[in-house]
């Protein structure tokens, strides 16, 4: 399930040039502007004449509240270029089309979009768009190179899916739906706010850092039928993992069984048993600056699995089902831990919240713990909602007003930033 568009951190009050070339897939550029103006950011749209072939300037006007702009040499005056480049904290192309690639690798300044990138300074995402057998030109690849390794911009995507089967009057756009699957196909919208995110979000503390993070619930079979399991989602989780990448960090995300899509740029590993978490996790926190244990992994595990389904006729009306421990993953890791990383834990609790965590955050050597308690409306499993209090160590419990998901994931980074910070001054690399 998507995270609901409100204003919120890296893209608040944050100034954004979409710039829109001429492809198919126009139209996700769109729904783009859209949810970027309801995530907070102030959103100045560029049309190429060719981007006209495909929307008008009116629907982007119309979900911005801003005048698209498609002239070079408009009423604003030929200095427009250096105005938006000046202003702007990111500029992302989407779609971009073969033909938008060459002429930006080349330096050209034929339109408004092109001269803006020669003005700016800010850092730039670029999209592509196109069919698969243009992306595979080696003149592509070698445009996209320039971008890349030349240039600095980002490039996010192409993807693999559908696409349209003309190249639009040679453009190259694509987006639709026709008889290729290769790569090609621009990313979707909720895709490229978060390369957009990662654009604005960089930050020292996190950029180059390793991070790791568990999700999600763990489930323990009793028969190839029913498991022993609990009603953990994985929204906590994936909203840390999600915003550490849009922070500069390379994340590892080790998750339990959940319907939620896997965070963009994150490294998935898909788990079930708490034992399969446990040795994903001592593989990888060796290398991790900052872990982060936000999964609800299940204490006990049946001690059998049965082969066969249990059928009730067999059983009887009394079952029962023998229970053995499962290894206490962050306890079992402290001295597998990156010498100077930071460690997070949760704590869920239905009594004694703040003593229980303070125990938990001595016991497992823990930085911080966050603690929210299971019998509270709006904080828990299945709600997009937590209200939290976080622990660290020298200092009172900090309690947190109700909040998203997503706003309590950058309030957890924001203290565990704080403390490799610190421990980055204390021992530089």
């Amino acid at each position: 399930m998507p995270a609901e568009l409100v204003p919120r951190r890296p893209w608040r009050g944050r100034r954004i040039l979409l710039g829109v070339t001429g492809s198919i897939a126009a139209y996700k550029s769109v729904q783009l502007a859209r949810d970027l103006t309801r995530l907070g950011a102030v959103v100045d749209v560029v049309l190429t004449e060719a981007a006209q072939k495909f929307v008008a300037p009116l629907s982007f006007e119309g979900v911005t509240g801003r005048r698209a702009l498609t002239d070079l040499f408009s009423a604003e005056g030929a200095a427009l270029h250096v105005k938006l480049g000046q202003e702007v904290d990111v500029v992302c192309v989407a779609p971009a089309t073969a033909d938008f690639l060459a002429r930006a690798a080349q330096g050209r300044a034929d339109d408004l979009l092109c001269t803006t990138l020669l003005a700016t300074r800010a850092p730039v995402v670029v999209c592509p768009a196109m069919n698969d057998r243009m992306f595979a030109h080696p003149q592509v690849q070698e445009n996209l190179a320039r971008l890349r390794d030349g240039l600095g911009y980002r490039i996010a995507g192409p993807a693999r899916g559908a696409l349209a089967a003309g190249e639009s009057a040679g453009h190259g756009g694509s987006g639709g739906v026709g008889d290729s699957e290769g790569p090609g196909r621009m990313l979707e919208p909720a895709g490229i706010e978060q390369h957009i995110g990662r654009a604005l979000g960089a930050e020292a503390a996190f950029v180059g850092r390793t991070v790791l993070v568990t999700a999600g619930p763990t489930r323990e079979a009793f028969d190839p039928v029913r498991y022993i399991g609990n009603r953990s989602s994985g929204r906590m989780g994936y909203a840390v993992a999600q915003a550490a990448w849009r922070r500069g960090a390379d994340v590892t995300l080790v998750s339990g069984p959940s319907s939620l899509e896997a965070p963009v740029g994150v490294h998935m590993l898909n788990v079930e048993t708490a034992e399969e978490m446990h040795a994903a996790v001592a593989q990888h926190i060796g290398a991790a600056d900052l872990t982060v244990f936000a999964a609800a992994v299940a204490d006990y595990r049946p001690s059998e699995a049965r082969l066969e389904k249990v059928k009730r006729r067999q059983a009887g009306d009394d079952l029962s089902v023998a229970l053995e421990s499962n290894p206490d993953i962050a306890e079992s890791t402290v001295r597998a831990r990156k010498p100077g990383g930071v460690a997070v834990g949760f704590a869920l609790e239905t009594s004694d919240l703040v003593a229980n965590a303070a125990k938990k955050l001595e016991a497992k050597s823990f930085d911080l713990v966050v603690a929210n308690d299971a019998t509270e409306a709006g904080a828990g499993f299945e709600v997009a909602t937590n209200r939290v209090t976080i622990l660290s160590r020298g200092a009172p419990p900090e309690a947190l007003p109700l909040l998203s998901k997503d706003e309590v994931s950058e309030e957890i980074l924001d203290r565990a930033g704080r403390v490799l910070q610190a421990r980055l001054a204390e021992s530089p690399r």
